[in-house]
């Protein structure tokens, strides 16, 4: 049997006899962890004399000379290679009960080090150990195969981090929360999430990840809606700013991606105004991702090659007319007719194709298929509502949606 611990080594002593590549593994190991190591051995190897130059370890040069040489020592290790050499080391150490790590030999060795993986968290590093006596490449495998589901247990809330944890100040993280579907949310935004303590959300947040968050999250609900903004955006940079400055963890979760049309730079700018530390978590934006669930690429080789996103709150701006120059219009439903009447105005094909994209990656998703001449009454005839994208140019044509 054996019991796994685990070994505060800063400023202690370890002995490592040899200078082959085994002992350089482990030199490196508990140099990293703190440790003051001394290599008793008449050679290095060359990732050992880069640790010797580096004043990383000490080198004796020589062979192991007894039980003197443990003097002062927490831990041994012995990887020689000369089975006589390693099994005094070990005897040695037993005598002067010293724990000792026979690198040569599974059965006898008194102390391993297990195979290892590291998992960043939010709350600082989870550190996977797995131990199988005398296999070191199934304990490897079996080591990160347990750190991929932590990591991902992590992710999704199934292993709850501390909350409400003391801090001399808080946090903002303005995550982009993607086109609505939580499939589409980046590891980083899941491991934010999971560490926050207030969650700030769009009306167009994925909804699925804020409803599995733990009940000591608070979420507060500052979404807008068309013609309708009862959270006003001056007031939304207070509660960041607010929350923070109580030592929370805040999350801002948006729709899309902070930084297209999100107000996300703003949003920082105010949070750093007040000293406060901020992180900006890309989302997969709405104006390619849901054109891209109906089917159509904002561009595609011999018929469009560039692509211009804006919003549909504004006056179109003077952009290339040509069907090859794919337009994508964010929070344009209401004014739609005036937007094709501009665009048409400006030069366009009034038989440019349109595709008016609602509720993309929903299971109510629905694409709406037109003309500039003709898009207008088509959305008015089928009742298309926000959220919806609407995209204007040949591409359209490439859609497998109608």
């Amino acid at each position: 049997m054996t019991l796994p611990l685990v070994l505060d080594l800063r400023d202690r002593r370890v002995l490592l006899v040899g200078g082959g590549p085994v002992s350089a593994r482990r030199a490196a190991t508990f140099v990293d962890e703190g440790a003051r190591v001394r290599v008793v051995a008449p050679w290095l190897c060359e990732e050992l004399v880069e640790l010797w130059r580096a004043e990383r370890v000490e080198w004796v040069e020589r062979d192991y000379a007894g039980p003197t040489d443990l003097d002062g020592a927490w831990l041994a290790h012995t990887a020689t290679g000369d089975p006589q050499t390693d099994r005094a080391v070990a005897d040695d150490a037993h005598a002067a009960r010293v724990w000792c790590i026979d690198a040569t030999s599974a059965e006898r060795t008194a102390a391993a080090v297990p195979a290892r993986a590291q998992v960043d968290s939010p709350d600082g590093t989870i550190t996977v150990a797995t131990h199988v006596g005398g296999d070191p490449r199934t304990a490897r495998a079996a080591t990160q195969q347990v750190a991929q589901l932590v990591d991902e247990a992590i992710g999704d809330g199934r292993i709850a981090l501390q909350r409400n944890r003391t801090r001399e100040t808080g946090w903002v993280a303005l995550i982009g929360g993607g086109p609505g579907s939580d499939g589409l949310l980046t590891r980083r935004a899941h491991e934010l999430l999971a560490a926050a303590d207030v969650v700030v959300i769009d009306r167009l947040a994925p909804t699925g990840v804020v409803s599995r968050l733990p009940e000591g999250v608070r979420v507060i609900d500052v979404g807008k809606t068309a013609g309708h903004h009862p959270v006003p955006q001056d007031r939304i940079n207070q509660i960041l700013v607010e929350e923070a400055q109580r030592g929370l963890g805040v999350v801002r979760l948006k729709g899309g991606d902070p930084y297209v049309l999100g107000r996300g730079g703003e949003e920082r700018q105010f949070c750093e105004e007040h000293g406060l530390p901020v992180e900006v978590v890309p989302g997969v934006t709405s104006a390619i991702a849901v054109p891209a669930a109906a089917g159509i690429p904002v561009t595609h080789r011999g018929v469009a090659r560039g692509f211009t996103v804006v919003t549909g709150h504004e006056d179109v701006p003077a952009l290339p007319t040509g069907g090859d120059h794919t337009l994508v219009l964010l929070m344009g439903v209401a004014g739609l007719r005036r937007t094709a009447d501009l665009l048409i105005a400006h030069g366009r094909d009034p038989e440019c194709p349109v595709a008016i994209v609602e509720r993309g990656f929903l299971p109510d998703q629905r694409t709406t298929v037109g003309t500039l001449r003709t898009i207008a009454d088509r959305a008015s005839e089928v009742g298309v509502e926000a959220p919806a994208v609407i995209v204007v140019g040949d591409v359209v044509r490439l859609t497998t949606q109608h």
